[in-house]
């Protein structure tokens, strides 16, 4: 690909450099990390903006091109080599993928901080994500209060009128977006108190991770995700210094505030011995487990060895709830639910924490379900992060190619690993007005150790 392809012409958007410096530039990125990639293209068959678009550009071999440019000053980072580096959903599907192990996820990141403190802006954050990443969804509290609008429409039903007419486009701002996004309401429960016994004979003590937007949005199945892990002989312990990830800061470019949640975190769970540290979603889970891989030179800090172990060290203890289980050997569990399922893999568990078939075997473990195999079910539905609200076009794309092919399978439910996701595919078949249960892989689990019936 010839890094100014037609669809990638410097003049074609509005330059958004300012002060740049490319020595600065070049003495922050590694230029040997660019020469990893031979372009072989094994990695466009999996991204799914690639799929979408067809364009060199919207694949990552042809954004490594247009990095590699950019550093060499071969083009200038204007507005039409920013779209194309925008458009990446971050899912890392070509790290999956690349026969060499090229770190695309860790390049385009280095390459984005490089850029920021060199004076090239690699994107102008929307005022939507520059607000509220930092001040709202990181903080549960903070979120449940500022979504009770939607709350308040949901429970008088105005948000079916509003989907079912249209009229939430017109919303102002976000709002509206935001309306069909949000799962619906669940009872609300109480706050996990610090720790839940092991059913039994102890087997391990673990620490649940609970988030912020997951915290806020679904607290019911960190109540289930206890649940099962005390029915497998776990005892369970929440901690109150743990925050937020910083995933959202980390995709939103607010480095420094992601410092201070990577750094919180980390002495949270440097203080207390545990057997590991469990998320169940897969972001959380799959930027936890990076924290042992940052420069934090990148985030505007600076590091020591000590600092540095214990975040390897968090890492290394990190994982999804399903591996988790599945490593140690689960309880059967006896409760009949039968349904047809089928399983989406979140990109953050499939791709960056390479698990796959270890929630499918938990499933088959459950009596009466039947699972069912879903189409380019590795391929990314479009709902990384604050992806669906950035570049809402390309993820209404990549929701309805995801929902095209769940009905292939004539499954009546899916099934999925990540928060994100759940909310996304939710969403498609909201619009679409089409009847379809998403849930996760413990909601099914707990309802089966509990003997409970599932409902559609």
């Amino acid at each position: 690909m010839s890094t100014t392809s037609a669809d990638s012409q410097p003049g074609d958007g509005t330059a958004v450099t300012s002060g740049s410096n490319p020595a600065e530039l070049w003495s922050l990125v590694d230029k040997t990390a660019f020469r990893d990639c031979v372009h072989c293209g094994a990695c466009v068959a999996g991204c799914p903006t690639f799929l979408e678009t067809g364009s060199e550009s919207d694949g990552p071999r042809g954004r490594i091109q247009l990095m590699q440019a950019v550093v060499e000053e071969q083009i200038k980072l204007d507005g039409a080599v920013q779209k194309h580096l925008d458009l990446c959903t971050q899912c890392r599907a070509c790290e999956a993928s690349c026969p060499f192990d090229v770190k695309y996820g860790q390049l385009f990141w280095t390459f984005r901080a490089a850029a920021d403190k060199a004076g090239l802006a690699v994107r102008r954050t929307p005022p939507f994500e520059q607000r509220l990443v930092p001040r709202v969804f990181s903080r549960p509290d903070r979120l449940r209060r500022w979504i009770r609008p939607t709350r308040f429409a949901q429970r008088f039903r105005l948000d079916r009128i509003l989907l079912a007419s249209g009229l939430w486009r017109m919303m102002p701002g976000r709002w509206g977006r935001l309306l069909t996004l949000l799962p619906r309401r669940e009872k609300r429960s109480a706050r996990l108190p610090h720790v839940l016994p092991a059913k039994g004979k102890r087997r391990a003590r673990v620490a649940l991770f609970t988030g912020c937007m997951a915290d806020a949005l679904f607290r019911q199945l960190h109540w289930e995700t206890a649940r099962v892990l005390q029915e497998n002989g776990c005892e369970v312990c929440v901690l109150r210094s743990q925050v937020c990830c910083g995933a959202l800061h980390h995709q939103a470019g607010h480095l420094a505030e992601a410092r201070e949640l990577i750094e919180q975190n980390t002495r949270a769970f440097a203080a207390n011995d545990f057997d590991a540290i469990v998320t169940n979603f897969a972001t959380c889970g799959g930027f936890l487990r990076q924290y042992g891989s940052f420069d934090m030179s990148h985030f505007g800090g600076k590091d020591t060895p000590k600092d540095l172990e214990a975040r390897r060290r968090l890492s290394a203890r990190t994982g999804d709830v399903c591996e988790f289980l599945d490593s140690i050997g689960i309880v059967p569990p006896h409760g009949e639910i039968p349904v047809t399922a089928t399983y989406h893999d979140a990109c953050q568990l499939v791709h960056a924490q390479h698990v796959r078939e270890s929630p499918r075997r938990l499933l088959g473990k459950i009596p009466g379900l039947t699972l069912t195999e879903l189409p380019e079910s590795d391929v990314c539905c479009g709902a990384h992060g604050l992806y669906s609200f950035t570049q809402p076009e390309m993820a209404d794309r990549l929701g309805q190619r995801k929902l095209a092919n769940i009905e292939r399978t004539n499954a009546d439910i899916v099934v999925t690993s990540d928060l994100m996701c759940l909310l996304h595919i939710s969403r498609a078949a909201r619009l679409q007005k089409r009847p379809l249960r998403v849930v996760h892989p413990i909601h099914l689990l707990d309802l089966s150790y509990r003997e409970k019936p599932f409902r559609p």
